[in-house]
């Protein structure tokens, strides 16, 4: 197949030939060809030379408007500029104006605070908040809210919890109401219990009047849930929410960005993992770029995880399950998970030697297969805990940890969601057995392996918790309460009130 000349005009002092092995298909394959080979890190558009207009440059919006076999195209560097209007002055919004998140894309980049941040209201609001504050300070007296005035606090407290979370829960709430009060002791309530029930109250009220209005405003990530109520007096069914402190669960598409423009990234991302050796650089940033079309697929449209295999294999691999896990929740799932495994381990091995009974039995089981005459390495140890854990919280994990022979590893169809630890041909298979030295692990979703040739079982069960948040699954049915547990305490992801269960264990853990 004959090549593609461009001549690309960077600046003006900066004119290259270009030679690509055909035609781009789109716009956007060419801007991606034309970032790779001039290593470009910025986003720009393109300008051409039309023959219809003397070789004037125009905008570039249609491929076949470039001649067959090779082309002018110039380079337009997309500059970012903050906001020169400043929207402090909250006095100036009414009841029915929202203001929308200002960055190019919607895509959260921070965890909720552990001590949230009171932001500073409008000039009138701080210069009344200032004097009443002192006022406080001399005589204890309470400042009376003014309706405006609660509206202007209220609405950009509003605005800043938005950041990082949409549908904030009680604890977070109660985070802020508190924060509030902290900073500004004059707004506490008299007769309350803990001086702010009625900011706790408005608070809810107010972030769910806030999202109706980004919803009427087009918000994807709360309009998803339009119209699922179940009817008056009926509790709504089916929501599309974060329920495990995803801080990205369904956001808008990048600034300049569709679906088309995401779809053409998308099969340029295929290409690229049929390749013998892909580029992990080209596949991070496309991945990166093309987030907010896998999440809605994933959670709006509800798509199969056969399908997603066909159409984002990149998601499927131990790099982009980690990667995916920190777009959706900011943290490092890897590094956490290991070190809370390896925090915990000493007090979970002394709690499992002082039970008893059936628990302390099946327990002992696990601990005999550690006592080799030698210190037992971090891995056996991290398989301990794994294996102990939903023993010490009553879950039934015969349907969750499952073993095969290496001649048998196709066939899963009983398994929703699982790990499979694969052993020599001519080893046994015994019950409640670690197999510590596998000959690999894999991980089981929906009846089929999505990833395999993973080295123990702790990397297996870590990267099945990055695809829960990945593919938006459920915790396996006979594991809610292990799943619970690692992401609510051992991970400190959305730590509400947690069952007695669970919080019976985490008391024995902490003490």
């Amino acid at each position: 197949m004959e090549s593609y000349k461009v001549r690309l005009i960077l600046t003006e002092q900066d004119i290259r030939k270009l030679s690509l092995d055909a035609k781009p298909k789109n716009v956007e394959e060419l801007k991606i060809k034309i970032k790779e080979k001039c290593d470009l890190q910025y986003d720009f558009n393109v300008m051409y030379e039309d023959s219809d207009f003397d070789n004037a440059f125009c905008n570039l919006e249609d491929i076949g408007d470039l001649p067959a076999s090779r082309a002018t195209v110039k380079v337009i560097p997309l500059l970012v500029t903050a906001s020169t209007t400043s929207m402090s002055d909250d006095s100036c919004v009414s009841n029915d104006t929202v203001i929308l998140p200002t960055d190019s894309s919607s895509t959260r980049h921070n965890p909720w605070p552990e001590i949230f941040e009171i932001p500073n209201f409008s000039v009138d609001v701080e210069f009344r908040l200032r004097q009443s504050n002192l006022q406080y300070l001399r005589d204890q007296t309470y400042l009376s809210v003014t309706r405006d005035m609660k509206h202007s606090i209220l609405e950009k407290l509003a605005e800043t919890i938005y950041k990082f979370d949409a549908y904030p829960n009680n604890e977070r709430i109660n985070s802020v109401a508190l924060a509030l009060i902290n900073k500004h002791p004059c707004l506490k309530e008299q007769g309350s219990p803990d001086g702010c029930s009625s900011w706790k109250h408005s608070l809810k009220f107010k972030m769910g009047n806030y999202r109706t209005k980004l919803r009427k405003a087009g918000c994807v990530e709360v309009g998803v849930n339009r119209g699922k109520t179940g009817g008056p007096g009926m509790a709504a069914k089916g929501l599309k929410r974060p329920k495990r402190s995803e801080v990205n669960y369904l956001p808008e598409h990048p600034e300049g960005q569709n679906g088309d423009s995401l779809e053409a990234v998308r099969q340029l991302l295929v290409e690229e993992m049929r390749k013998v050796n892909p580029s992990g650089t080209f596949i991070a940033s496309k991945m990166d770029l093309t987030f907010s079309m896998r999440r809605h697929e994933i959670v709006d449209a509800e798509t199969p995880v056969k399908t997603l295999m066909e159409r984002w294999p990149a998601l499927f691999t131990e790099r982009q399950v980690f990667a995916e896990f920190n777009r959706i929740v900011t943290t490092d799932l890897q590094s956490n998970f290991y070190g809370a495994v390896d925090r915990y381990t000493p007090r979970f091995v002394t709690i499992f030697k002082s039970k008893k009974g059936t628990v302390g039995e099946k327990l002992d089981e696990l601990m005999q297969q550690m006592n080799t005459g030698k210190e037992a390495d971090v891995t056996a140890m991290r398989t301990l805990v794994l294996r102990g854990l939903p023993i010490l919280l009553g879950d039934d994990a015969s349907n969750f940890y499952n073993t095969c022979n290496a001649c048998d590893v196709d066939g899963w169809p009983q398994v929703s969601v699982g790990v499979l630890t694969v052993i020599d041909e001519e080893e046994p298979l015994i019950p409640n057995k670690l197999y510590l030295d596998p000959v690999s692990t894999a991980v089981i979703v929906e009846g089929g392996i999505v990833l395999d040739n993973l080295q123990n079982l702790p990397q297996a069960i870590c990267i099945l918790f990055g695809l829960s948040y990945a593919l938006n699954l459920k915790y396996p049915k006979g594991m809610i309460n292990t799943f619970n547990f690692i992401q609510k305490v051992m991970l400190g992801l959305g730590q509400n009130k947690l069952p007695p269960k669970l919080q019976s264990l985490k008391n024995l853990l902490l003490s």
